[in-house]
């Protein structure tokens, strides 16, 4: 379990047992992973009152049940916000996001970050600024036993101009960047205007992943096969609405493009109705590549052994059914060969 974080949606049958599993995660989001202790610390600073009582704490900065919409959840992202307000705070959040997740058994970790979110209302941050306090947060983490490696994310509400800025930087400071993601409110925002984008970094060799296919909408599953089309995305950050459609499922499977499936967060987004009702067993049983992350722990008060928990009395998840998931997400990261097996106990292959 997260240090410092208390867990308010688990019942942790076998918790130990699956915390000790070697994990990847390809799916959480820097700004999304913060301690609730930490946050409590620095609220007041940036003028957000902390209640005293510990469950209205809860309800004013977390998400524990489901909110109305995805739109409604990332509006709760904004206290959040508010706190990243210098380089200090950015290089402590992200060694301890980092801290955490080596703490849950992850050994194979990306993080995902959006500059022009994280410098809103704080004109002393640039993107330049931001980059280098999150990289002085992993280098305070280099002893830890777990590869890291950044996604640079574009946020789709944003102008298409912006996102060809950003793009430009995020290329110009590729050591920094495994690779690139396109994320924000799916709804009301087709990816392909985004294609020119996206084009630069596969000009760059850059590896893309884009979220798509999360929200509940007869357009989600269609966003999928457009990102990869259209964006040249190998994986789709959620993707779960493909379940909806037969023929778009085949063509995820065909190309061998992964999932970055997030249970909780899908619950508590309203793209399921129900833990119950996730996809994830339709799309193994179909040939999809599959992995399990957690997106937003620090808003969601959860971890990854958490997921691992709910799939293992939801899904009857077995031993074996995490491993595959793990090997397909150690196979999929966008973190160099020889960085991520240093540190995962099986061999990595290359993607087929």
């Amino acid at each position: 379990m997260n240090s410092g974080q208390t867990n308010f949606n688990a019942n942790f049958s076998g918790h130990s047992a699956l915390k000790s599993l070697p994990k990847v995660e390809l799916h959480r989001h820097l700004e999304g992973a913060l301690r609730l202790s930490t946050l409590k610390e620095l609220a007041p600073a940036v003028g957000i009152e902390v209640p005293e009582n510990a469950l209205e704490c809860v309800n004013k900065f977390l998400v524990t049940t489901p909110m109305k919409d995805l739109g409604t959840v990332l509006q709760k992202f904004m206290m959040t916000q508010a706190v990243l307000a210098s380089e200090e705070i950015l290089t402590r959040i992200t060694y301890e996001a980092i801290e955490d997740a080596a703490a849950e058994g992850i050994r194979v970790l990306e993080l995902r970050y959006a500059p022009t979110f994280i410098n809103d209302g704080h004109p002393t941050l640039n993107w330049e600024k931001i980059t280098a306090a999150v990289q002085r947060g992993v280098k305070m983490a280099n002893s830890l036993p777990i590869a890291v490696g950044f996604l640079g994310t574009i946020q789709r509400t944003r102008s298409i101009n912006e996102a060809l800025s950003i793009m430009d930087f995020f290329i110009e400071h590729k050591e920094h960047f495994v690779g690139v993601d396109l994320a924000d409110n799916e709804d009301g925002f087709d990816p392909k205007p985004f294609a020119p984008v996206f084009a630069k970094a596969k000009n760059q060799g850059m590896p893309i992943t884009i979220h798509a296919g999360e929200i509940n909408s007869e357009s989600s599953a269609q966003n999928v096969k457009d990102s990869i089309e259209y964006l040249n995305a190998s994986r789709i950050g959620h993707g779960l609405q493909i379940s909806r459609d037969a023929k778009i499922i085949e063509f995820v499977r065909k190309h061998s493009i992964t999932l970055e499936l997030c249970p909780t967060s899908n619950w508590l987004t309203n793209a399921i109705s129900s833990p119950e009702l996730h996809p994830i067993r339709q799309l193994i049983n179909a040939g999809v590549l599959v992995t399990i992350n957690s997106d937003d722990p620090g808003i969601f008060a959860i971890d990854l052994t958490h997921e691992y928990d709910l799939l293992q009395r939801k899904y009857g998840f077995t031993i074996a059914d995490f491993e595959r998931c793990n090997d397909i997400a150690a196979q999929a990261s966008f973190i160099p060969l020889l960085k991520k097996q240093k540190f995962w106990p099986r061999p990595i292959h290359e993607m087929r």
